[in-house]
């Protein structure tokens, strides 16, 4: 199945180099692929691994060892921000 898998600020940088500027590449994942799965072959450092939305909803850190998604979802993250 395919989804759309968006990197967001830092963390960027772990995608393809072609695709930085776009932020976000097309993947080909197993059915039932979970959020932990899908993330893996680009070795994020868990602790980058903040905010976790599926299709704009966000997704508890208790949930992301084991929720699947589906053909067409959009999995988007961000690092934790700091401001002022």
């Amino acid at each position: 199945m395919q989804i759309t898998f968006k990197l967001y600020a830092s963390l960027t940088e772990f995608l393809p180099a072609e695709r930085r500027t776009s932020n976000q590449v097309q993947l080909d994942v197993a059915e039932g692929a979970t959020i932990a799965q899908i993330i893996e072959p680009f070795s994020l450092p868990m602790k980058m691994v903040h905010l976790v939305l599926i299709n704009g909803v966000y997704v508890p850190p208790a949930e992301r060892a084991t929720r699947a998604l589906k053909e067409g979802d959009v999995l988007a993250i961000w690092p934790p921000i700091a401001g002022g």
